[in-house]
């Protein structure tokens, strides 16, 4: 009878060491690391600085950047927002590789492209690192312009299921959408891939509410100022479409809905794809905090539990949060 005490014990202490294991596992922060640097966009370094602190202030994420010593773009907000441990950059009037950008991946849980549509191409052996990153169960999240990244590179086209620019055409994927009816759409006619028309305010339909990412978020709600990308073509390949923004032909659009919120899965790998968060106005709204936070998160664990805040948006009103160069 001892003997069975004994070992009902050491059983239950044993499961609470493992329960206790299991919940520091849990409580760990998740390693994200930025890359940027090639952007055409001008306000990359901005925006790099505005995601790190948004992330960290949830405090689930512990975040590094790392950038491409030659950049293109970003002119003084280089210097204005530098970030500890990034070192200083050398512009030039237009990309060229970076021989020496070769970062280990495997020490992060996730990685945030903020690269743009004229980055230059990576080395075969850090393309090769991060195709394994990638199929091992390392997450990826593509911001804005980094779905114009690297147009040649077969498996970034399939990591990131959707992309535009960079000479992209119906020979790379589908043209993907949602039409009037609800339905999913893979159009394999002739055409390019990418365009937008003026920025605006824009209404955001979520199509998957069950997703870890959009649950709990309002069916529809309306996303700040921002450049809405349509015509987007790829492979689409294991690709969910959680939301959609319907592209107006009164603002050069195409009439139809088009992606703005997507998942994809490569290997073992998770992808969270928003084409939202063109400058800083757009990355202040809280639809895009959210969606930054959650779609981190998921894409590093699968599962998320950061909250749909408060202030989140409306179905017939934006919500924003004005950013403070110093909190």
């Amino acid at each position: 009878m001892k003997n069975l005490m004994y070992l009902f014990l050491a059983l239950l202490l044993g499961f609470g060491n493992a329960q206790q294991s299991f919940s520091q596992a849990k409580k760990s922060p998740i390693k994200v690391l930025i890359v940027d640097g090639q952007n055409n966009h001008e306000q990359w370094p901005k925006i790099t600085y505005m995601m790190k602190r948004y992330l960290e202030e949830t405090g689930k994420f512990t975040v590094d950047v790392q950038r491409s010593y030659y950049t293109w773009n970003g002119g003084d907000l280089v210097e204005k927002y530098k970030i500890k441990g990034v070192p200083a950059t050398q512009s030039l009037p237009k990309p060229k590789a970076d021989s020496a950008f070769h970062p280990d991946f495997s020490k992060y849980d996730v990685v945030i492209n903020n690269f743009g549509w004229n980055a230059a191409p990576w080395s075969d052996a850090t393309q090769a690192d991060f195709e394994k990153f990638i199929k091992n169960g390392g997450g990826l999240v593509v911001i804005h312009a980094a779905d114009n990244s690297f147009q040649q590179w077969p498996a970034y086209n399939r990591m990131i299921g959707l992309g535009g620019w960079g000479d992209r055409t119906e020979k790379d994927g589908p043209y993907v959408y949602y039409d009037e009816s609800g339905k999913l759409v893979r159009d394999n006619s002739v055409g390019k891939a990418g365009s937008h028309g003026a920025q605006k305010e824009f209404l955001i339909t979520v199509r998957d509410a069950k997703h870890p990412i959009t649950k709990g978020m309002p069916l529809t709600w309306m996303h700040a100022k921002d450049e809405m990308y349509d015509r987007l073509r790829g492979p689409a390949e294991e690709m969910d479409v959680l939301a959609t923004a319907f592209s107006s032909p009164d603002n050069r659009g195409t009439g139809r809905h088009e992606p703005m919120l997507m998942t994809i899965k490569m290997g073992k790998g998770r992808i969270f794809h928003t084409p939202l968060g063109h400058v800083d106005y757009s990355v202040e709204c809280v639809g895009f905090i959210t969606c930054l936070q959650r779609g981190t998160q998921w894409a590093a664990t699968g599962k998320v539990d950061i909250p749909i805040p408060g202030d989140f948006p409306t179905e017939s009103a934006v919500s924003q949060r004005k950013f403070a160069d110093n909190p």
